[in-house]
């Protein structure tokens, strides 16, 4: 039993350390928060954190090392997440271009972020792959029902709440000030992250 659960603590570490590394799904969070809220923020970091329990729950289920096993659905997964980022890209771009007052109304009416979370985290090859090593190292082939159980339900609530704080730090007063002062430059530098992101992720070997 110390074995399995010093493999699950590792196992948890390096999961852990993928919140220092910011890449769309991070960058969604924190353009939507400042740009539309809190409320907004916090819903489309839901989306990402039950996007991470889904990739935990296929990945021990043994879903994803079949998926990894096959090019074409590897392949199939990076048309479809650059193509989403691209989508992301181009909305971020169009908001740059458009005048503050647009901008706001735009916003009002909302959309179903929880589900675009759940898309951005779903769509990202590189989290399937990142997965397997997870469940590599927390995994063993004789580890018990419980360490497959406590490694979905723990990386899902660090996911959880791992987003929802940059949803709300990012939602502050001063930053949303800060936001609303340079709200072009900003979404422009998303633009470029998120057309970067499509660009690496079609280019990217496993």
């Amino acid at each position: 039993m110390n074995a399995d659960l010093a493999s699950l603590l590792l196992a948890l570490g390096i999961f852990a350390v993928g919140f220092i590394s910011i890449g769309p799904n991070i960058l969604a969070i924190i353009g939507t928060s400042m740009e539309r809220g809190r409320k907004s923020g916090i819903e489309l970091a839901l989306g990402v954190g039950i996007g991470s329990g889904v990739w935990a729950t296929l990945t021990v289920a043994g879903l994803t090392a079949l998926i990894a096993a096959y090019a074409h659905a590897i392949t199939l997964l990076k048309v479809l997440g650059a193509l989403y980022l691209a989508w992301l890209a181009y909305k971020a771009f169009r908001s740059a271009a458009t005048p503050t007052g647009k901008v706001a109304a735009r916003s009002a009416k909302g959309n179903r972020l929880l589900l675009q979370g759940l898309t951005i985290q779903m769509t990202n090859p590189k989290a399937a792959l990142h997965w397997i090593a997870i469940v590599g190292v927390g995994l063993g082939p004789e580890a018990p029902m419980w360490v497959g159980v406590s490694l979905i339900v723990s990386c899902t609530l660090m996911s959880v709440l791992g987003h929802l704080a940059y949803a709300v730090t990012f939602s502050t007063r001063p930053v949303v000030e800060f936001y609303r002062r340079s709200r072009r430059w900003i979404e422009a530098g998303l633009g470029v992250f998120f057309s970067f992101a499509a660009y690496k992720l079609v280019t990217y070997r496993n």
